[in-house]
């Protein structure tokens, strides 16, 4: 197929390699950085020239004004869509802003999907992406082969916007799993005991999870660098706390793992892994959960 996919950045990238690995000619504009070393993709001036060019447009951004300024600014992908093709939506952004971009592009005579993924660049190397999708199921089937090589756990969780939701319900989940696992190493490490071996006996119970297993290990071995960074998840519970307020929901403890992240980012922390969160605490507590390798 000829696949349009903006967005080549620590996650875009590793996945459309996928897709150009399994033969698909691809097309891209370029923003920030020039194309990724080794990926075979024809540069275009313009998001309306890669949908002109394209049966199916992807996009991988940062934000929403990123999605919203590729999909229905000047040049954008709205005005350059095919009738018939179909967008697909990968970043994480704000499930109503979704709707109204989606309604944009969906005029135009394109389908469209919400198809933001978990996983982490890991998971982008690998294509073993948890990809969670909002819109039509004929779309849906549409786009399912393309995200086979990309993931492994495709589920289309509703209409469009569901994508978005589920992918804040899953943030929610993991920062609040981050904090939860910072607070008892901190704990630990404060009333003298190794963290490492409390992180060990306590894979082996019901407290045992993958952040305990790979985000604990990071924080006492102090390597910080970037699989997710805090300014993402900040980004990401910023927009679960705006959706709560719309649907007059509390997040009470959502909020507080924003906050620590903010007082990370206010430390100079926002590019680091997302589990440098202990770091915060480490600071309320004055005291380190490890002492070796990089503070």
């Amino acid at each position: 197929m000829k696949i349009g996919f903006i967005g080549l950045g620590v996650m875009g990238a590793p996945m459309a390699r996928h897709l150009a690995d399994a033969g698909h000619e691809l097309f891209t504009t370029l923003h920030r950085s020039g194309l990724p070393e080794g990926l075979a993709a024809t540069v275009l001036e313009s998001p309306a020239a890669v949908a002109r060019a394209s049966e199916v447009v992807i996009t991988m951004l940062p934000d929403t004004p990123d999605v919203d300024r590729v999909m229905t600014g000047p040049h954008g992908v709205a005005e350059g869509v095919q009738s018939g093709a179909l967008v697909v939506d990968m970043s994480s952004i704000s499930p109503i802003a979704t709707r109204r971009i989606a309604g944009q592009v969906q005029e135009a005579g394109a389908g469209y999907l919400d198809a933001p993924v978990s996983g982490g660049e890991v998971g982008a190397k690998a294509a073993s992406l948890t990809i969670m999708v909002g819109g039509d199921q004929g779309d849906f089937d549409r786009a399912r082969p393309l995200f086979e090589l990309m993931g492994k756990n495709i589920t289309l969780v509703g209409d469009i916007g569901a994508g978005q939701t589920c992918k804040i319900a899953n943030q929610i989940i993991v920062a609040l799993n981050i904090e939860a696992v910072a607070e008892a190493l901190v704990f630990a490490s404060k009333a003298g005991c190794d963290p490492a071996k409390v992180r060990q006996a306590l894979l082996g119970g019901f407290a045992a999870s993958r952040v305990l297993e790979i985000h604990a290990e990071r924080m006492i071995r102090r390597t910080f660098d970037p699989g997710f960074r805090i300014r993402l998840h900040q980004k990401d519970l910023g927009l679960a706390l705006e959706s709560a307020s719309a649907l007059g929901v509390s997040l009470p403890n959502t909020a507080t793992a924003q906050e620590l992240m903010n007082a990370c980012a206010a430390h100079g922390w926002a590019d680091s892994d997302h589990s440098a969160l202990v770091t915060a605490l480490e600071a309320l507590a004055d005291h380190p959960v490890a002492t070796t390798g990089v503070q």
